[in-house]
C-alpha cells in the first residue's frame, strides 16, 4: 500500500485527493455505503470471534496461503484500475471534463473496480484464518450490485458517452456472466 501511495503521489495526486471524498452526493449511494459499513464491521467481528473461540489453524495452511494470493491479485486489479482511471474517486459524481475511460481493465468489463473490491472481500477471512467472515461478506455482491445499477444510472445521466459505452461493453461485473 505505501509503495502504491508512493506511486499515485508522484504520477496521480488528483487521484488520491478524489478518493479522499467521503461525503456522497447520491441519496442511494448513502444508503448503499451504509450498509456497506455494516457488512464490513459484522464480517471482522465475525473473523474475530471465529479466531478467538477456535483459533487460527481451521483453515488450511495452503488455503491461507492462496487466499492470500487471492488478496494481492484483486489489489492489483484495483490499482490498475486507478492507473487507468483517474477519476475513479469513492464517491459517484461526474467532474467537469471527465471521459469514458474503456481501455486496460475497462476494456474486459464496465466495474473492474469493485469486481478488485468483490475478490479482496471474499478472500480476506481465509487469508486471515477463518471460514466465518465468508458468508457475511457474500452480502457485499447484492450491496455492490446495487450500487453498479444507481451509479449506472448516474453516469448515464451525466457522464456524455457512457450510454454508447454500456452498449458496446455489455458486462458490467464478470465477462460473459453480467
Amino acid at each position: 500500500m505505501l509503495a502504491a501511495l508512493s506511486y499515485f503521489l508522484k504520477t496521480d495526486p488528483e487521484l488520491l485527493e478524489r478518493r479522499m471524498k467521503y461525503i456522497e452526493k447520491e441519496p442511494e449511494q448513502r444508503t448503499i455505503i451504509f450498509f456497506g459499513y455494516l457488512i464490513f464491521v459484522a464480517g471482522f467481528l465475525a473473523i474475530g470471534y471465529d479466531l478467538h473461540q477456535h483459533g487460527s489453524n481451521q483453515v488450511p495452511f495452503l488455503a491461507v496461503l492462496a487466499a492470500d494470493a487471492g488478496v494481492f491479485l484483486g489489489y492489483c486489479l484495483i490499482l490498475w484500475v486507478f492507473k487507468e482511471n483517474s477519476y475513479a474517486a469513492r464517491i459517484i459524481e461526474v467532474e467537469e471534463n471527465q471521459k469514458v475511460i474503456t481501455t486496460g481493465p475497462y476494456s474486459i468489463v464496465r466495474h473492474p473496480m469493485y469486481l478488485g473490491s468483490i475478490i479482496m472481500y471474499l478472500l480476506t477471512p481465509i487469508a486471515l484464518g477463518s471460514w466465518w467472515g465468508v458468508p457475511i461478506f457474500l452480502l457485499f455482491i447484492p450491496l455492490l450490485i446495487w450500487r453498479i445499477l444507481n451509479e449506472e444510472k448516474v453516469l448515464q445521466r451525466d457522464l456524455p458517452g457512457y450510454l454508447e459505452y454500456c452498449r458496446k461493453k455489455r458486462y458490467r461485473l464478470l465477462p460473459h456472466v453480467w
